[in-house]
């Protein structure tokens, strides 16, 4: 899934809306699946030791102003393998679960979490308001 933003920041502090949507999908996570993964700084989500998502955040930005952003966030969500390469790697929510899930309500849950840590960074253009739970991950 993908997400626009044109926020109004500093482009040196737009890096941090990359840990800003980890807490997200791991909140998202916690609350529509009632699982509990790591981020693995800065962009994955670890399962059991087994990476479960990645986030990537790219900018457009001018010297002193940000045009957009898109952060594009990739959860595993019912895969059942993985190729041999990254097997070991690699997990779903499946796979760590043995449940399928409602991919729709995992989306809304990571979006709503977005929105919440999303305005909290927005106030300071930095991570001190969300900085102690991010580390608890």
């Amino acid at each position: 899934m993908t997400l626009l933003l044109k926020p109004e920041v500093q482009p040196q502090n737009a890096s941090m809306l990359t840990l800003v949507a980890a807490m997200a999908v791991v909140k998202g996570m916690e609350r529509s699946v009632g699982i509990t993964p790591q981020i693995k700084w800065p962009n994955d989500i670890i399962l059991h030791g087994k990476k479960v998502c990645g986030i990537l955040t790219e900018m457009s930005a001018q010297f002193d102003y940000v045009n957009y952003i898109v952060v594009g966030v990739g959860i595993n969500v019912h895969n059942e393998k993985f190729e041999e390469d990254i097997e070991n790697k690699a997990t779903s929510i499946l796979l760590e679960t043995g449940k399928r899930i409602n991919r729709a309500k995992l989306i809304e849950a990571v979006w709503e979490e977005f929105e919440h840590y999303y305005a909290l960074y927005l106030e300071t253009e930095d991570l001190s308001k969300i900085e102690k739970e991010y580390n608890s991950y």
